[in-house]
């Protein structure tokens, strides 16, 4: 299995940039409104979103993506209505219980990141047992950010390092002493992150791991989220030019696999 080590990080080295992302990452926004336009409870939405997270799943393993990360419940969502937090909890309880065994079976790796310690015992039981069973898979890793905030893994990743035995108060804090800390050390930076809903921004998701990643908006509600609206993420996608800090004329010099110049060779061979 790899870790952070195995992967540089995209403020150093310039990840591969092939026409379909090794890493996407969605917030899936857009349930509650996609019910109030049909006149239906919030919670018809959220089940709506369901059917959308297996279809985007199958998608995703079918073009060749490695990692797909999905925001299904933010720290701040404890926030919403007790009756609709309640009515979440009890569908990821069956999303859980019906759906790990159909991941299994395709070769997808199921991971758990966030607070999870909020949540009642049958949901951490039934995370504990669906990463265990799928721990071996090596198809997609999908992950799931459940009662997860980018600030809180920052804050909870500092203290992991603090009391670290190799950890030294006076010692210079570098990028690559942190990482093994965070969440998602298992995973390579996300390529793309999409967000569905209309909104533009990034929600307390994912924020050291989004600092280079090419961001797209979509109108498309996450309950009508399909390959269509996929496919034209990965077309955005495939128009950006990733360059990481450097200039179009180095990037186009390590293509033509000429001598890259001295800020990119120092940086790819840091």
């Amino acid at each position: 299995m790899k870790t952070a080590a195995d992967h540089a990080s995209s403020t150093v080295g310039i990840p591969p940039h092939g026409d379909v992302p090794r890493h996407v990452a969605i917030i899936m926004d857009g349930n509650g409104r996609w019910a109030k336009q049909r006149h239906l409870p919030r919670i018809a939405g959220h089940k709506r979103g369901v059917e959308a997270v297996r279809a985007t799943v199958k998608a995703c393993a079918e073009q060749g993506v490695g990692f797909l990360t999905l925001f299904a419940f933010s720290s701040e969502n404890w926030r919403r209505p007790p009756d609709e937090v309640a009515l979440l909890m009890q569908l990821f309880i069956g999303a859980l219980e019906n759906e790990v065994q159909k991941l299994h079976r395709n070769g997808i790796r199921l991971k758990v990141i966030g607070e999870t310690g909020r949540f009642d015992s049958k949901i951490r039981t039934l995370i504990a047992e669906g990463e265990r069973l799928t721990a071996a898979n090596r198809g997609l890793t999908l992950t799931i950010a459940a009662n997860y905030g980018g600030r809180w893994d920052i804050l909870q990743a500092v203290s992991r390092l603090a009391k670290a035995s190799s950890f030294r108060e006076k010692d210079e804090i570098r990028e690559s002493d942190l990482t093994p800390y965070l969440s998602m050390n298992y995973a390579p930076e996300p390529d793309l992150f999409i967000r569905t809903g209309g909104e533009q921004r990034v929600s307390n998701f994912l924020l050291w791991q989004l600092a280079y990643t090419e961001l797209h908006f979509t109108e498309t509600l996450w309950p009508d989220f399909n390959g269509v609206a996929l496919e034209a993420a990965f077309t955005s996608y495939r128009a950006r030019e990733r360059r990481f800090g450097r200039t179009s004329e180095q990037l186009a010099a390590t293509k033509r696999g000429g001598t890259a110049p001295a800020p990119l060779r120092a940086a790819t061979d840091a």
